[in-house]
């Protein structure tokens, strides 16, 4: 009755009365409802999906040429390394951002006004990318894409970010591996949409300005992205303002000088993870045109075939990594998601099988891998160092996906696909002999790396016993 009976007490100039004890930045009314009060977990789930879909649109947006290669190769006149070339120069900017994307969160703009202007950058780079199109301007398209790089990967920083500061010691890594799914799901609902989309207005309207339509219309996607950082960032403050928090930060410190004293480990997971990237998303990129030409796939059939790695990776990706953080034994699991892929990438190559088989094992392969990869950095740096570990892979990372998309296209218009899948089998076989390498000096180290989860836990235990002895 209390809650009922507040408003209708007022002093004598109209104003609310508070009894002792009152504070305004509690909510009130609708706002304390279960939903919307920040102390519930309820509330906490409302605004998760709001975080999932920060960056379905950028997801969304990335693999629109591979959505309709041949479209876009066909209404703007260019070949194969001029179409890779919008790959490119999106990963031109994150050789360098990885590094200052943090930063920039933390220190510049803060965490609610980065995730909004990073997905401006995205958003208006979609759409720079559609006028390109529209007025026949390829290179116009090219700086398109250059913007949606800057923005594009801080974005997922920020995501991750904000899923820390609502999250942490909640089901983090449930909430990490439902951003991920959204993600992917982005991409695939890409994959299987563009072709009718086009297709619906090349009835009406031809040519690049039917393309640029087409991409106009796909840039919605973004432009909802964000509306959702809007909404995080008001969700964010009032939360902040309702619990008493600081902004969340990134967490990330990046230290240059700190790359001299880098274990080997480090470097070897840095080439592992380049060469098997390479191999994947600029496999994408031409994925549609290699089916439709090989296996005389109608164009539908060849986007839904192309999709399968991120559906599958959307659904398996969690599901692995909770086995691997059962099981442990991480290089085992890298090594099988490595050969696994080599066979899937030698089975398109050499043989008619049915592409089908080929990319579902893919799809697994490839969640296998991050899955088990990716938490290894923490094991092989100090925690000081974490971030600045991260910044290089990802630099590294992205400085293979900049300059491979330009190679593939150049050899496809020169010499065909099968050496283009010779290409990514050249580069899966460096990934696995920096696997195999990483478990022999990793073995002569005391074999922390491929440990199973109880080795690790029982050493883990007796060093905090000795700790605790020492001190």
């Amino acid at each position: 009755m209390e809650g009922e009976r507040r408003p209708l007490l007022h002093d004598a100039n109209g104003h609310v009365e508070r009894t002792e004890g009152d504070d305004p930045s509690q909510p009130t009314g609708c706002g304390a409802t279960i939903v919307c009060d920040p102390k519930r977990g309820v509330h906490r789930y409302f605004v998760l999906i709001f975080m999932c879909f920060l960056s379905f649109g950028s997801y969304f947006c990335y693999d629109n040429p591979a959505a309709i290669p041949d479209v876009m190769q066909r209404d703007m006149n260019i070949d194969n390394t001029q179409f890779m070339l919008f790959y490119s120069l999106y990963s031109w900017p994150n050789v360098i951002l990885c590094f200052f994307g943090g930063f920039l969160l933390d220190k510049v703009f803060g965490i609610r006004w980065g995730t909004i202007i990073f997905s401006v950058f995205v958003t208006v780079g979609q759409y720079v990318f559609a006028v390109g199109a529209f007025t026949n301007s390829y290179w116009l398209m090219c700086v398109g894409r250059f913007i949606f790089g800057i923005g594009g990967e801080s974005l997922c920083v920020a995501q991750n970010t904000y899923a820390v500061n609502w999250f942490h010691g909640r089901a983090l890594n449930m909430v990490f591996g439902l951003q991920l799914s959204f993600s992917r799901v982005g991409s695939t609902v890409n994959m299987n949409i563009m072709q009718h989309l086009y297709d619906a207005l090349n009835k009406t309207i031809h040519g690049h300005v039917c393309l640029g339509a087409t991409l106009f219309i796909a840039g919605a996607f973004c432009i909802f992205s964000l509306v959702c950082a809007f909404i995080m960032g008001f969700f964010d403050k009032r939360a902040a303002r309702i619990l008493k928090k600081s902004e969340a930060t990134t967490g990330e410190v990046i230290k240059l000088r700190d790359i001299k004293d880098f274990s080997i480990n480090l470097w070897i997971l840095s080439v592992i993870c380049v060469a098997y990237y390479v191999a994947i998303f600029p496999f994408i990129g031409l994925g549609k045109m290699f089916f439709k030409n090989k296996f005389e796939m109608p164009a539908a059939e060849a986007s839904a075939v192309n999709s399968l790695v991120y559906i599958i990776s959307a659904a398996a990706s969690p599901v692995f990594g909770l086995c691997i953080d059962k099981l442990g034994k991480n290089v085992f699991w890298i090594l099988a998601g490595v050969v696994i892929t080599i066979g899937c990438h030698a089975l398109l190559a050499f043989t008619f099988v049915t592409p089908w088989v080929a990319m579902v094992i893919m799809g697994f392969s490839y969640s296998i891998l991050a899955s088990a990869m990716w938490p290894l950095v923490a094991m092989v740096v100090p925690q000081h160092q974490i971030g600045t570990a991260y910044g290089i892979m990802q630099s590294v990372q992205n400085l293979g996906l900049a300059v491979i998309p330009i190679v593939a296209g150049l050899l496809v218009d020169a010499r065909g696909y099968l050496i283009l899948e010779v290409l990514f089998l050249a580069c899966l076989f460096v990934a696995l002999i920096g696997t195999v390498a990483l478990y022999f000096v990793d073995a002569s180290k005391g074999g922390l790396l491929n440990l199973s989860a109880w080795e690790r836990k029982k050493r883990k235990g007796t060093e905090t016993l000795d700790e605790e002895v020492i001190n």
